[in-house]
């Protein structure tokens, strides 16, 4: 069998396992790169974990904390610039991070990045402290598609609807397959460190004040993140596969976000449920081969920093592709 890097030069196609935002942004990196390559997924649009995501740039419920971060700042860079494209869905926003007990802690990353903590009279009644930093914020409703179109552009495919039992079932046509299957690699490889953390949203319409996002990570968790045309309210972080919106979940998340930012109960607009797709051993990357000699390489286990790891972990796919 050749090998992977001449297999590259030569054109010949690669399937992109999933169609969230790991899968969408692998794929686009590819295709710009001039690969031959295919997107094929179960799931496209509005179930996919990524469409349920706050999307806001911050990592979260991911391990190893080391390359998390190496990963997570690489894509703090490509987002910062594409904020700068209009349409994309991209914009840089402030965070706000708080604590309800105890004096909250900087890390140095985002010291790094210009993270200030805040001064006592910025701080909400029922927060202890706080930091404050800049980060860019994914508006999912409209970036998914920019990726998609990107891809178009680029000469790739999407095919949903698509189910495999194995990796192996892919066409062999494919000779490198680029597993993005997020909460499903679970069951598609198996893999029984991956884990389905459900987090449930509300969205719901957009209030001003305040302009900047209002996050805190103690229990209970509790977010709201500000988009272009409404207001993302979360949210819950729990082992559970049920993407079925729980109506008690929902009047619990919009009433202590109500009561932290001290309006008045928003409109709902909608709610919705994504699994985040969290590996009790850390995210998994890294090359392999499948039982049928072709290559593979692993790109899953992201928990909540999907949008976060996106692009680096995209440029660490694509550098395991050239190594060879």
């Amino acid at each position: 069998m050749p090998s992977l890097g001449y297999m590259i030069s030569m054109q010949e196609r690669v399937a992109i396992i999933g169609a969230g935002v790991s899968g969408l942004t692998c794929a686009v990196l590819f295709a710009e790169r001039g690969y031959d390559a295919h997107i094929l997924a179960e799931e496209t649009g509005s179930r996919i974990t990524s469409a349920a995501a706050g999307a806001m740039w911050f990592p979260y419920d991911a391990e190893p904390l080391e390359a998390v971060i190496a990963w997570s700042l690489e894509t703090y860079s490509i987002l910062r610039d594409l904020s700068r494209t209009p349409g994309c869905g991209v914009s840089m926003i402030e965070l706000r991070q708080f604590r309800r007990i105890c004096e909250i802690e900087i890390p140095p990353w985002a010291i790094s990045l210009g993270a200030k903590r805040l001064p006592p009279a910025s701080i909400p009644h029922c927060f202890t402290s706080g930091f404050t930093l800049d980060v860019p914020l994914t508006d999912t409703t409209i970036y998914l598609d920019y990726l998609a179109a990107r891809f178009h552009r680029a000469g790739g495919t999407i095919q949903s609807d698509l189910h495999f039992d194995a990796l192996e079932q892919v066409s062999d046509e494919y000779l490198i397959v680029i597993n993005c299957s997020g909460v499903g690699a679970r069951t598609l490889l198996p893999d029984p460190d991956v884990e389905p953390h459900r987090g449930q949203v509300v969205i719901v319409e957009k209030k001003t004040p305040p302009a900047c996002a209002i996050v805190c990570d103690d229990a209970p968790l509790m977010y709201s993140i500000p988009r272009e045309a409404d207001c993302v309210f979360g949210g819950t972080n729990e082992l559970s596969s049920n993407r079925e919106p729980d109506a008690s979940t929902t009047a619990a998340i919009v009433a202590e976000c109500s009561r932290v930012l001290e309006i008045a109960p928003p409109k709902i607009l909608g709610e919705r449920v994504g699994l985040r797709p969290f590996r009790r051993t850390g995210v998994c990357l890294r090359s392999d081969r499948l039982r049928d000699g072709r290559w593979v390489i692993h790109n899953y286990g992201h928990g909540g920093s999907g949008f976060t790891l996106s692009w680096g972990c995209a440029q660490a796919v694509l550098a395991l592709a050239q190594k060879e």
